[in-house]
């Protein structure tokens, strides 16, 4: 059974940081892209960052450049997300997910992605 489990979400305070991570199992996803997608309460799942199969690979928001920090570590089959210098309008619940395509124009929607995680919600109190 191929599952996603995300795991590090919490609260935190405005400037703070919080390291995400999401475990794979079932298979290895060493040959898949791996983004992270975020929740708030009433609006629509955004991308957040995606990591392509290689590594040197990554993909930002603009909302979140500069700030969060993706990696990966094929060997573990996980997946990272460094969080720094949040703020409260990064309160959601955050996702990963895999994506098999070579194309990195598909990285930003959500509809391409295979397995999707659980989610892990992450609350930024100002």
């Amino acid at each position: 059974q191929v599952q996603l489990v995300e795991s590090g979400g919490g609260l935190v305070q405005a400037g703070g940081s919080l390291r995400l991570s999401c475990a794979a199992s079932g298979r290895s996803f060493s040959d898949d892209a791996m983004g992270w997608f975020r929740q708030a309460p009433g609006k629509e799942r955004e991308f957040v960052v995606a990591i392509a199969r290689i590594s040197a690979n990554t993909y930002y928001s603009d909302s979140v450049k500069g700030r969060f920090t993706v990696s990966r570590d094929n060997a573990k089959n996980t997946v990272y997300l460094q969080m720094n210098s949040l703020k409260p309008e990064d309160t959601a619940i955050y996702y990963c997910a895999s994506n098999p395509s070579r194309y990195d124009a598909y990285y930003y929607n959500a509809a391409t992605y295979e397995y999707w995680g659980q989610g892990t919600q992450v609350t930024v109190s100002s």
